[in-house]
């Protein structure tokens, strides 16, 4: 049986990719920090006729995630698919900044967008190395690319929330580093950009976002895909390729 893991899939777009991943893969662990939001997510899909199963884990706390590899190791053995797709953006709603950078945004959203996925990738990383074709997804986006952050003609050029953006490009480099150390190795790694989503992540994305979870979830499970065999170390979107 193949097995996916999915952070933050309690809903939105991690909701969205555990339901697609379900219909690829034998079976999807939904991750949530809280557990009973976790636990309705997991009923939901159960309805809806997949294979799913709850595992609580606070992608911030190191003991949590520790325990939940641990869990995962003795219940399945293995791990197919790793989609961190946990991640939060404050700035957003921060009301009083105290200036342009502020350091506890950026403890607050390193935490989760940065220091997660290391910690989720460490303690999973022996799992998925007994896959015959392992996968790990960073869910990034654009607006952490260095390229559009300094192209006046792009769409996020005028975007300014640092501690988000300079996370995001964190990703992006743990998972060229990471590609690099796993070459010899079946497991592949990719940043995706699901796009501007409808989402809880700002008020901006309830109301504005013209992409829904649904249709975001396709690029992560396309990256995901067991039978993909693109180039491993890559950031891509809906349209391909994005410049890091």
């Amino acid at each position: 049986m193949k097995i996916a893991l999915v952070t933050g899939a309690n809903k939105g777009i991690g909701l969205a990719t555990a339901r697609r991943l379900a219909r690829e893969c034998g079976h999807v662990i939904v991750a949530a920090r809280n557990t009973e939001a976790g636990q309705q997510a997991t009923d939901r899909l159960s309805r809806e006729g997949f294979s799913v199963s709850h595992l609580t884990m606070d992608v911030t706390n190191a003991a949590s995630v520790r325990a939940a590899a641990a869990d995962v190791s003795e219940r399945f053995g293995h791990l197919d698919v790793l989609v961190n797709n946990a991640g939060i953006l404050p700035e957003a709603t921060h009301a009083d900044p105290k200036e342009t950078l502020d350091l506890a945004m950026f403890e607050q959203t390193y935490a989760t967008n940065v220091l997660g996925p290391v910690a989720v990738i460490e303690a999973f990383l022996p799992l998925i190395r007994k896959s015959s074709a392992g996968r790990i997804v960073n869910v990034s986006s654009a607006v952490g690319s260095l390229a559009h952050q300094t192209d006046p003609n792009s769409p996020w050029y005028s975007m300014v929330v640092p501690a988000y953006q300079s996370s995001k490009a964190a990703l992006n480099a743990i998972t060229i580093v990471l590609a690099k150390a796993l070459a010899d190795t079946p497991i592949k790694v990719t940043s995706v950009c699901p796009g501007f989503v409808q989402t809880d992540l700002t008020p901006a994305n309830k109301e504005q976002a013209p992409t829904t979870p649904e249709e975001a979830a396709e690029v992560i499970v396309q990256a995901a895909a067991l039978s993909f065999d693109g180039a491993t170390g890559t950031f891509v979107d809906v349209n391909g390729t994005v410049s890091w």
